[in-house]
């Protein structure tokens, strides 16, 4: 797990699980995986999948030649709102892109550093081949 600077403003981290690191071969696979933490979650709610790639395609939109299939993952861990600004930062999202041999995950750094942690976690639960 990676974390950087995208954009210059935007802290993210990033994984990418070779193919034969994972039991995985399908976005939608992994999504159902990762729904499941989700949804087992005192506080975590699934909200939705958005389909990026299908969108992009739709519009006519440009598409990096190495990305094969790519669908946001929507959910919030929003247990209070304590402020105005905090909608600001929700809800949370993991973005998953296919690969050729691979798979990337990626989400932006959450407010509160254990629910980042969290997140760390889920995504490495993924790598669970060998």
């Amino acid at each position: 797990m990676s974390k950087k600077i995208f954009m210059d403003k935007y802290p993210i981290y990033s994984i990418e699980i070779q193919n034969n690191n994972t039991n995985y071969t399908t976005i939608d696979e992994i999504i159902n995986h990762l729904k499941i933490l989700i949804e087992n979650h005192k506080i975590a709610t699934f909200i939705s999948i958005f389909d990026h790639y299908s969108h992009t395609v739709s519009i006519n939109g440009e598409i990096n030649s190495s990305i094969k299939d790519a669908k946001n993952l929507i959910f919030c861990f929003g247990a209070a709102i304590p402020n105005t600004e905090i909608m600001a930062v929700r809800p949370r999202s993991f973005g998953i892109s296919k690969l050729e041999d691979s798979f990337k995950i990626e989400f932006l750094e959450a407010p509160k550093e254990q629910l980042t942690v969290l997140m760390q976690e889920w995504a490495n639960t993924l790598n669970n081949k060998g």
